[in-house]
C-alpha cells in the first residue's frame, strides 16, 4: 500500500489519477511530479514498487505544500481577511457567497439549509 504525505493511495487506480487523492495536487501537478520521477502515469498504484513510492514522497515533501500545511495556510489567508474587514471577509464571516452570485434565490450550499421565515398572510377574499 502507497501512503504518501499522510494519505493511503487508491491500489486500483493510475497513479497520476491516485495522487489527487492528496490535497493541494490536481492532475497537472501530479503529472509534473511523475515526470521528475521518472514514473510512468499509466502505471497502477499497486504495480508502484517503494523506491518508486519514496521518489514520489521526495518530490512531494521537496516542491509542494499539501494537506496540513496547505489547509493551515488556507485558513490564516481566510482569517485574515476577516480580521481586516474586507468584504470577501465580512461574506465568510456570515456564510454567504464570496464572488458576487446571487443570493435571492440559489446560494444553497453556502447558506445552509432552508430556514423558513414567518411572512405575511394573505388578505381575506372579499365576497
Amino acid at each position: 500500500m502507497a501512503r504518501i504525505a499522510g494519505v493511503d493511495l487508491p491500489k486500483n487506480k493510475r497513479v497520476v489519477i491516485g495522487l489527487t487523492t492528496i490535497f493541494g495536487i490536481g492532475i497537472p501537478t501530479s503529472q509534473r511530479i511523475l515526470a521528475k520521477a521518472g514514473i510512468s502515469e499509466d502505471k497502477k498504484v499497486s504495480q508502484l514498487t517503494d523506491d518508486e513510492v519514496n521518489h514520489i514522497r521526495n518530490e512531494i515533501s521537496n516542491e509542494i505544500k499539501v494537506e496540513g500545511a496547505l489547509k493551515s495556510e488556507v485558513a490564516m489567508n481566510i482569517k485574515r481577511l476577516m480580521d481586516i474587514g474586507t468584504y470577501r471577509g465580512k461574506r465568510h464571516r456570515k456564510g454567504l457567497p464570496l464572488r458576487g452570485q446571487r443570493t435571492r434565490t440559489n446560494a444553497r450550499t453556502r447558506k445552509g439549509k432552508k430556514k423558513t421565515v414567518a411572512g405575511k398572510k394573505k388578505a381575506a377574499a372579499k365576497k
